[in-house]
């Protein structure tokens, strides 16, 4: 890639991620609020807001965040499946977001059900699911500063191959 499309690429991608960060943050307020308050409104509402930060926050930047990502690594020298922390990084991320697509359903049940019932206070939140998701994203917010080393298989045999060619045709202009 370009080096300027690289790093429009990158801070698409830090953008995208770091907002469905926040946005779980901002959700798990929502959350704990749900399950927390005894009022019987804000208990409801708290339900209906969680549905709209799932559904017009949350998902897209999720969704936004893996085809970036992608897009990112492959337009770079990590490579997308060269470096173990790439690749863990990327089989976090979709396990999370596929995670959040089934959960998305439960919330939009929830808020539903909160708009519907007299008191909606003996609804269950999603706390579990809301603080796993925070913990694994912060998993690679890690990985992705550290970078620890390590090379997959098929970063080892790619690596081997352009020393390879870099010593052929170093021996070709000699």
């Amino acid at each position: 890639m370009p080096p300027r499309l690289r790093k429009a690429v990158l801070t698409t991608h830090v953008a995208t991620s770091v907002g469905w960060l926040g946005a779980v943050v901002a959700y798990i307020a929502l959350d704990v609020t749900a399950v927390t308050s005894r009022d019987i409104e804000l208990v409801r509402a708290a339900y209906v807001a969680m549905e709209l930060i799932v559904g017009y926050t949350i998902v897209p930047l999720a969704l936004a965040s893996v085809v970036v990502g992608i897009v990112n690594a492959l337009g770079t020298s990590w490579g997308l499946l060269q470096h173990y922390w790439v690749l863990v990084k990327l089989l976090l991320t979709l396990v999370a977001t596929g995670v959040l697509l089934v959960e998305a359903r439960t919330i939009r049940s929830l808020a539903d059900a909160a708009a519907a019932a007299a008191d909606p206070r003996h609804l269950p939140g999603s706390l579990p699911h809301s603080i796993g998701g925070l913990v694994v994203l912060l998993l690679i917010v890690i990985l992705s500063v550290y970078k620890p080393r390590g090379l997959t298989r098929y970063g080892w045999r790619k690596q081997q191959e352009q020393r390879r060619q870099r010593n052929q045709s170093a021996t070709v202009t000699a």
